[in-house]
């Protein structure tokens, strides 16, 4: 694990980070367990963020009980939204940034129900705060081995490249152009240029897109600093420097469908390539069909690729599609009535 000590380039003088001003903003869905796991490690942070808030995707397990059961003792304040519909982790992420904003969050810091923060995260995370405002820290996969993640985006094709390189130098940090929500820690002055993540996705290429288009405002970057745990197994096929995760019908219809968002996004600051975006997709389409027959060993879920191409297709004709809007700008530490 590398050193919490003040990153190279950054004055060790300069204190620019306060906890306090930090927001962690979590999104769940029927894994009140994992949940649990989540708030416990958070109860363990040393520095604790200023908020802790939970968007319920409409959960119909205990996850209301979990959450409550942890508000006098969880060290920062709780905030908990419950939706009363399933939005998605888009929109989940949507909501969670939004709140965070509305709180005057100087920082964002994003991640799914089914991580855990490793005590000192938090400071890690700082660290870098005051140099860069897009930062998306490492993880540590099931089994505990160092997770590798695609940090790096073929933007023509609008596909990550699978084999950038893992290894960090003296720096210790790697310029990115993509994001993911398991562990997005952003400024509140790029959410409020590009606005908050786009719900219209639902699930899938949303925190890529965003990551990407946050790259496009300031140097993003992937930094030498674990500070998240994985804690659900996923079915995977080992492919010798990196591994395959198992999928569902729900993600390869979405994975094909947003082709159609992520071409209007595209289109929208002037980067659209009809031949290579076109070349990503059908890229995109035979990489889901190997992780059929590699990792599920079926070809049964091909209809549902199908399906969101042609849905995909139906979103890049809507004459009256716009991109989400930048957000009115308030003080970073305001608390207006949520």
């Amino acid at each position: 694990m590398s050193s919490t000590s003040t990153p190279a380039g950054i004055p060790g003088s300069v204190v620019a980070f306060d906890p306090a001003a930090a927001t962690i903003a979590i999104v769940t869905y029927n894994r009140s367990r994992l949940l649990t796991g989540l708030l416990e490690s958070i109860t363990r942070m040393d520095p604790k963020p200023g908020h802790v808030v939970i968007v319920d995707n409409a959960s119909v397990d205990d996850t209301t009980e979990v959450v409550e059961s942890f508000r006098e003792r969880l060290g920062s304040e709780l905030v908990y939204r419950r939706l009363e519909t399933n939005t998605g982790g888009s929109g989940g992420f949507s909501e969670g940034m939004r709140v965070a904003y509305e709180l005057g969050s100087t920082w964002m810091w994003l991640m799914d129900d089914d991580v855990e923060v490793l005590p000192d995260g938090l400071a890690r995370m700082g660290a870098w705060a005051p140099r860069f405002k897009s930062i998306q820290g490492r993880r540590y996969d099931y089994d505990g081995s160092e997770f590798y993640w695609q940090y790096r985006v073929a933007e023509p094709l609008g596909i990550p490249i699978p084999f950038a390189p893992a290894g960090f130098d003296e720096s210790g940090y790697k310029e990115m152009n993509s994001g993911c929500f398991e562990g997005m820690f952003i400024h509140r002055d790029i959410v409020q240029q590009i606005g908050l993540p786009d719900p219209r996705f639902f699930i899938y290429w949303d925190d890529q897109l965003y990551g990407w288009l946050a790259s496009r405002k300031t140097t993003s970057v992937i930094v030498n600093e674990f500070v998240l745990r994985r804690t659900r197994e996923i079915k995977q096929w080992d492919m010798g420097i990196r591994h395959m995760n198992a999928s569902s019908n729900a993600y390869r219809y979405y994975i094909m469908r947003n082709r159609g968002h992520m071409k209007n996004y595209y289109r929208s600051v002037g980067v659209y390539n009809p031949i290579l975006f076109g070349a990503g997709t059908a890229l995109t389409f035979g990489k889901e069909l190997i992780r059929l027959l590699a990792v599920e060993r079926t070809v049964r879920g091909t209809s549902n690729l199908f399906r969101g191409i042609r849905d995909g297709h139906k979103i890049a004709r809507d004459s009256s599609w716009r991109p989400m809007p930048p957000l009115g700008a308030t003080p970073a530490g305001s608390q207006p009535a949520l």
